[in-house]
């Protein structure tokens, strides 16, 4: 798709990337049929290839409407379009630009203004953990609105103690040693992202997934100086805060990058940087995975944003090197007359729910699902639509509700159809939209394996 630049954008690096992304479009509209608003709406403006003819005409020069602005509000950036498109075409990068070009010169009523800042500040914030545990203490208070947001507190358990590591990296020197690592020494210390969010509504999602790890022979490394991936301000236009969150992430990440550049910290620490960057919130990993994009374009970060990009993985990535130690684990525990129940299949049958920034954004297909079958749970996606968005979307479900909703209840309608004892997703925004919707307990994949590693 040819595109004309106008003069007042010719200078400007993102229109020209905008311009080259644009440029592998043919408008074929194989988008438009796995695009969740278009099958909603029927729109040709609310598909991908809409969206992409109105960024076109702003760049070109059109001045852009209200309308414009809602198009382009309305997009999930699920990526579903990125999966389907024959040509390649970068949709999610380019439809961030576009916003970015929009709502430069089209102001926002002050009421969607106020909505917008109390996301994009409130949610990063340290002050949305205490006002979380307020609204848990008050949920029986609240309106049932407001209660689907406040998920009940729960006991997150211990974290492990931690993984008895060999110095260096040199390999397990002895039969023991290799039994005890399960999984291969590149995977034998990582730090994980424990978000801004999820500590505080589902703080247990994150402490699950360290003792899964550590019963892999894997050590978690915590650094409390790492927040907000950046996800929610860059996609709510604030995008120098987002960038801000990520060169603060890198930051407090970097001396477990690269120790030796560091005179801090124990001698076995200097000695053994980590391995991965473990991601559990699909949201968060599809955008760490992209900080070297973002910030390519910055002298001071753009090594670092690359190697950290680089570093990040899905925690379903760990999972095939980590199942020989996890069914061990589950054998024994299954084994012990204490523990009757310890087996997988004793859960039941389970439904999975792919989030859209996994299977669309980092490309991770069957991952999850497969693994869980291979440690013994009874595990199905659903029989239609497995690949469209649930309606979560990161602050979509706030911002554009009705929506949001729609596709939630039709998700769930699929979700249902296989009658499973829990739904299972990889994602804490997804989880917690579909359990606003529905009686069947919601949970992390990552949950239902700690459980039976115990």
């Amino acid at each position: 798709m040819q595109t004309q630049l106008a003069p007042e954008y010719q200078g400007r690096a993102e229109a020209r990337e905008a311009e080259a992304i644009l440029r592998k479009c043919v408008h074929c509209g194989f988008c438009a049929a796995t695009c969740p608003t278009y099958q909603l709406l029927g729109d040709e403006l609310d598909s991908p290839r809409g969206r992409i003819y109105l960024i076109k005409q702003v760049l070109e020069g059109h001045a852009p409407t209200r309308k414009t602005q809602l198009h382009l509000d309305r997009c999930l950036t699920c990526r579903n379009c990125e999966t389907t498109c024959p040509s390649g075409v970068q949709y999610g990068h380019l439809v961030d630009i576009g916003r970015h070009l929009v709502d430069e010169r089209v102001p926002r009523p002050a009421g969607e203004r106020a909505v917008r800042w109390l996301l994009k500040e409130g949610l990063p914030s340290p002050a949305f953990g205490p006002a979380m545990k307020l609204g848990q203490a008050l949920r029986p208070l609240l309106p049932d609105g407001l209660k689907a947001k406040v998920p009940p507190p729960k006991d997150p358990g211990p974290w492990p103690d931690p993984v008895a590591q060999p110095a260096g990296d040199a390999q397990a020197s002895t039969p023991a040693d290799a039994a005890e690592a399960a999984v291969p020494v590149a995977v034998r210390r990582v730090l994980m992202l424990e978000g801004c969010v999820q500590p505080s509504m589902a703080g247990h999602i994150n402490h699950a997934t360290a003792r899964v790890l550590h019963a892999a022979g894997i050590d978690v490394v915590r650094e409390s100086g790492a927040g907000c991936c950046g996800a929610v301000k860059f996609h709510l236009n604030d995008q120098s805060g987002g960038l801000a969150h990520m060169r603060a992430n890198i930051d407090a990440w970097w001396p477990h990058i690269e120790p030796e550049a560091h005179t801090g910290g124990t001698k076995a620490e200097r000695q053994n940087p980590v391995d991965a960057i473990v991601i559990n919130a699909s949201g968060c990993g599809v955008t760490v995975k992209e900080y070297g994009h973002h910030l390519r374009h910055d002298p001071a970060y753009a090594h670092k944003a690359a190697r950290v990009s680089e570093l990040a993985r899905d925690l379903s990535e760990l999972l095939p090197a980590m199942l020989p130690r996890l069914r061990e684990r589950i054998a024994q525990r299954a084994g012990a007359a204490a523990s009757p129940t310890a087996a997988p299949g004793a859960l039941g049958l389970l439904a999975y729910h792919p989030p859209c920034t996994l299977q669309h954004g980092m490309k991770l297909r069957g991952g999850v699902e497969g693994s869980l079958r291979e440690l013994g749970f009874d595990v199905q996606v659903a029989r239609n639509e497995s690949h469209l968005c649930c309606g979560s979307a990161g602050t979509y479900s706030v911002l554009q509700p009705e929506l949001s909703g729609q596709l939630r209840d039709r998700k769930l309608g699929h979700l249902s159809e296989l009658k499973p004892r829990a739904i299972l997703s990889a994602n804490i925004g997804c989880i917690t939209h579909l359990q606003s919707g529905s009686d069947v307990p919601v949970r992390h994949w990552v949950e239902v394996v700690d459980e039976v590693v115990g």
